[in-house]
């Protein structure tokens, strides 16, 4: 069973980086179905809040439901607190779903990243519900390769404005290796100016 749980985690690449004034997600669009690209314009990165984003990788209906009960949490805890929700209090409560579902499992993982009072912050949550705070994360199929990048290049300290570039090739490299990951790239940032994502040309400046 746990065999088959993790094949249909592997198909795509996701990146997630800790930037000194905020943080990068990078992901691609292709969504696959064993052999079969199923769509090219699969949307892999969300803005939770002004503040938090979120990538996925797993079963479409599975990742779509924990975004849309992580936004819906998120501005529960708004109206409630008057306040909005820390990163970490968002990467717990989506950890904390995927734990208690963990003998009927959503297929998926997330990164959870965003920016608050503590600084820039990214969560890798597994399948379990499991949950690490990380200042540099690739999951997905593609991601021995694209770590093959990030490692060499990104470095602690750098800007979101250092580091797209260093996503963005790592995603590259990983869509020529890995059969699972392409199409198109998204790239979102978010700072304390809040959760922007990239324009198409702008990304295919960067692409080259």
């Amino acid at each position: 069973m746990e065999k088959t749980q993790l094949k249909y985690l592997e198909g795509t690449t996701t990146v997630g980086l800790a930037c000194k004034d905020g943080v990068v997600l990078v992901t691609d669009t292709r969504a696959t179905a064993g052999y079969l690209i199923a769509s090219k314009t699969s949307r892999k990165v969300y803005a939770i809040t002004e503040n938090i984003g979120a990538t996925v990788a797993g079963g479409v209906a599975d990742t779509q439901d924990l975004v849309n009960i992580l936004r819906a949490e998120a501005r529960y805890f708004g109206l409630r607190e008057g306040a909005p929700i820390g990163v970490r209090a968002a990467a717990r409560l989506t950890a904390n779903i995927l734990h208690a579902y963990r003998l009927f499992p959503y297929l998926a993982n997330l990164l959870v990243a965003g920016v608050d009072t503590a600084g820039p912050q990214v969560y890798f949550l597994d399948i379990d519900g499991s949950l690490t705070e990380e200042k540099i994360v690739s999951m997905g199929s593609g991601s021995p390769v694209a770590y093959g990048v990030l490692e060499s290049e990104f470095r602690e300290g750098m800007s979101t404005e250092e580091a797209v570039p260093i996503a963005v090739r790592a995603l590259k490299a990983a869509m020529k290796r890995d059969i699972a990951t392409g199409n198109e790239i998204m790239v979102a940032t978010i700072t304390k100016e809040g959760y922007k994502e990239l324009s198409p040309a702008e990304i295919k400046k960067l692409a080259g």
